[in-house]
């Protein structure tokens, strides 16, 4: 029973942490109008929040090990509603935005520390049923956030969308400080918390302070140029510029100082020198790329172009994270018998499909005709997310486990943040540059335009005449022509950007070489962590 209420405690501080990676993206109106902000200022609420998580989900593990896991984590778990309370209660942007970072800080350590909580829970031949039982809340997260931040802020304010954390946060809390224990801790062993106290106590590593710069400067930075640099046009912008070499040279400085000369690193990097690791987070990387791609792309879409709500448009997405979650224990538990890479296979070559037929959505698709490619991505996603945690993940124990996950979560938060930035750029330069043809056909000595400006000027004259006695005259049909234009750039940008990702998702079968056969598997021995 301590088990179960265990692994319920890490599913809320979970769902918790992700679902206010989205929950905001909704709100953003209202916060815009009640705070007097415009789009760029207010989207440091979010841009906040991912670039503080981001800099804590590494190094959340360094940080359980120095003041025991119990401790850092309900106390994160506390500070992330605290800071949540306080977001509801901002009175100006500044505010807003301060506490969205504290916000981001604690939430960094709930997804590492939770998804090592929930494998601790399991034995090891019984690995699939964890990363299933994580991975329903990976992928009901971002799905039930925006529907859930529309439902609330539209009807009971943008500050709701924060305050509804407080309730469930004071539950997580308690179940925290009330069942989890530091790594090592063993009742059966007849060893007292103060002995595990004592022994972590003068296991204590000194600061890796030249790691800790690298590391902040570096994840910061990227991140930074990750969520920004389309809206600033890049490097013709002298701060992403300077962000982006700052980047770079901190992450080579991270990777050598870790590697070369950090007597105790904050980071294991070593870990990559497992082939199977990294071929996991390669396509936990790849998985991030789509997922949060899609999640950014097909509202765009279907706002633009169908005028769906934010509800409407997260409620498209409710059927596939269902079917995900109830088969992803059925997935875990077939890891004890079918090959982990067949599954990935599986799961990269269905959702390339599923990606291929969502890039044919045009306006003429109805929201019966997206059902069924968003509800066989989500299967999809399921046979991807549990077996890649599982190879993972099993092969780790301890702080090891959280280490691992601390940077599986992280390099999917990067792929999310790589694909959302480049599709966001591609799409509007494709968008652009179909625009740009379309209208070099708008004219009076094209043949076709002509024909359908006329008959728009028929059709809207005896509309008009019928509601005002008013005619439409040639140059209001040429506006309406040049609007069709809009709309159909539009759509060509989607499918082209879309169809890019579907093909460019297949070579996620490569990183499959690094895996071994019986990885996951209960037939197969754990891998030996270096």
């Amino acid at each position: 029973m301590r088990s179960k209420l265990i692994v319920l405690t890490a599913v809320l501080a979970s769902l918790l942490e992700i679902i206010d990676t989205s929950i905001v993206n909704v709100a953003i109106p209202s916060m815009m109008g009640n705070l007097g902000a415009t789009l760029d200022e207010i989207s440091w609420v979010v841009t906040g929040y991912i670039i503080a998580n981001a800099i804590v989900l590494p190094i959340s593990s360094w940080l359980s090990a120095q003041f025991g896991r119990k401790l850092y984590y309900t106390s994160c778990i506390i500070l992330f509603t605290a800071a949540s309370v306080a977001c509801g209660l901002s009175t100006s942007l500044g505010m807003l935005v301060f506490f969205r970072i504290l916000q981001g800080l604690a939430g960094g350590a709930l997804l590492p520390t939770s998804q090592a909580l929930i494998f601790e829970s399991f034995p090891k031949e019984k690995a699939g049923i964890a990363s299933a039982i994580y991975g329903m809340s990976v992928m009901v997260g971002p799905t039930v956030g925006p529907v859930l931040g529309g439902y609330l802020t539209d009807h009971f304010g943008w500050r709701m969308i924060f305050n509804i954390n407080l309730p469930i946060g004071i539950v997580v809390a308690i179940l925290s400080f009330l069942l989890v224990e530091d790594v090592g801790f063993d009742p059966a062993a007849n060893q007292t918390k103060e002995e595990l106290k004592a022994k972590r106590k003068t296991q204590k590593t000194p600061i890796d302070v030249w790691g800790l710069v690298f590391l902040i400067s570096g994840i910061g930075c990227l991140q930074f140029v990750l969520e920004r640099g389309q809206a600033d046009d890049w490097f013709d912008s002298k701060l992403i510029l300077i962000t982006a070499i700052i980047a770079v040279t901190s992450i080579v400085g991270l990777i050598w100082w870790e590697l070369k000369k950090a007597p105790h690193p904050i980071l294991e990097l070593r870990h990559f020198k497992n082939k199977s690791f990294t071929g996991g987070v390669l396509l936990m990387s790849g998985v991030g790329v789509v997922l949060y791609g899609l999640i950014f792309i097909i509202p765009v879409f279907v706002s633009t172009i169908q005028g769906l709500t934010a509800t409407q448009t997260g409620a498209l997405f409710i059927p596939g994270a269902l079917l995900a979650a109830m088969i992803m224990p059925i997935i875990g538990a077939s890891l004890r018998k079918i090959d982990a890479r067949f599954l990935i296979a599986t799961g990269v070559i269905t959702l390339s499909i599923a990606v291929f037929k969502i890039s044919y959505f045009d306006s003429f698709t109805s929201v019966d005709g997206m059902f069924v490619p968003l509800l066989f991505r989500g299967a999809a996603l399921a046979f991807l997310f549990v077996p890649i945690n599982t190879v993972v993940l099993s092969q780790f124990s301890g702080n090891e486990i959280g280490q691992a996950a601390g940077l599986l979560n992280l390099c999917r938060q990067l792929g999310g943040s790589v694909g959302i930035a480049l599709i966001s750029t591609f799409f509007q330069r494709y968008q652009v540059l179909s625009y740009s043809v379309l209208t070099t056909h708008i004219t009076s000595l094209d043949h076709e335009a002509w024909r359908v400006a006329h008959q728009i000027q028929m059709s809207m004259q005896g509309k008009m005449a019928d509601v005002v006695g008013m005619g439409t005259s040639a140059m209001d049909s040429v506006k309406i022509l040049t609007g069709m234009a809009h709309k159909q750039a539009f759509v060509i940008g989607y499918q082209k950007i879309v169809r890019i990702i579907a093909f460019g998702y297949l070579l996620s079968l490569l990183p499959l070489i690094l895996l071994k056969k019986k990885e996951g598997t209960a037939s197969g021995p754990a891998m030996d962590a270096h």
